[in-house]
């Protein structure tokens, strides 16, 4: 019997693999997994949730079972995945788009069930993904600011420049002379 699990908190390929792990010593065969999603095989009639959620918990990952927490999920792992993990340029990219293809519903639903449950619009989540994408960036130093201004859809460096400072207090070429940089973990960005 397959089972599939929504995971809140899964980010990144280190969350994929503790995931796997973790269901793996439950005695679950994984039978496919990615960012925010596992789904599982199990010789029992249905897998114990229980112990499933607890073990996530105890890793920093919740399980979601409703229907607008499964579909804020979805959003937020498709955000994460575009911003974070894929290296093409989000020049001319249309998140709005975008996420009404992928998860085949109205935009303007989204964005409503998104702000009613989260308190911020998708917008927003999206300027605080790609600004965190922005210090990632300006931390490694390989980029210039017009760069990752490009990079990341941005109409121009002194638009990159506004958001970062309304985001941080601080203006990019600030950060990037800091000694510690203020990054914030994924699953930590609201």
């Amino acid at each position: 019997m397959e089972t599939t699990l929504y995971i809140k908190n899964m980010v990144c390929h280190r969350c994929i693999k503790v995931v796997n792990d973790e269901l793996t010593k439950l005695g679950y065969e994984v039978s496919k997994i990615e960012l925010g999603e596992a789904i599982i095989k199990s010789s029992e009639k249905s897998p114990n949730i229980a112990k499933i959620k607890k073990v996530l918990v105890e890793n920093g990952f919740d399980l979601v079972d409703d229907k607008n927490s499964k579909l804020i999920e979805k959003i937020k792992v498709l955000i994460i995945e575009k911003i974070h993990h894929q290296h093409d340029k989000l020049e001319k990219f249309s998140f709005s788009k975008y996420l009404a293809n992928e998860l085949a519903v109205n935009y303007s639903h989204l964005s409503s069930v998104f702000s009613s449950c989260e308190g911020i619009t998708i917008e927003k989540f999206i300027i605080k993904q790609k600004i965190e994408k922005v210090k990632e960036l300006l931390t490694y130093d390989e980029l210039t600011l017009s760069e990752i201004a490009i990079k990341l859809g941005y109409s121009s460096v002194q638009h990159l420049s506004n958001q970062f400072r309304q985001i941080t207090g601080l203006n990019p070429s600030y950060f990037k002379k800091l000694k510690e940089h203020q990054r914030k973990p994924l699953d930590q960005l609201d």
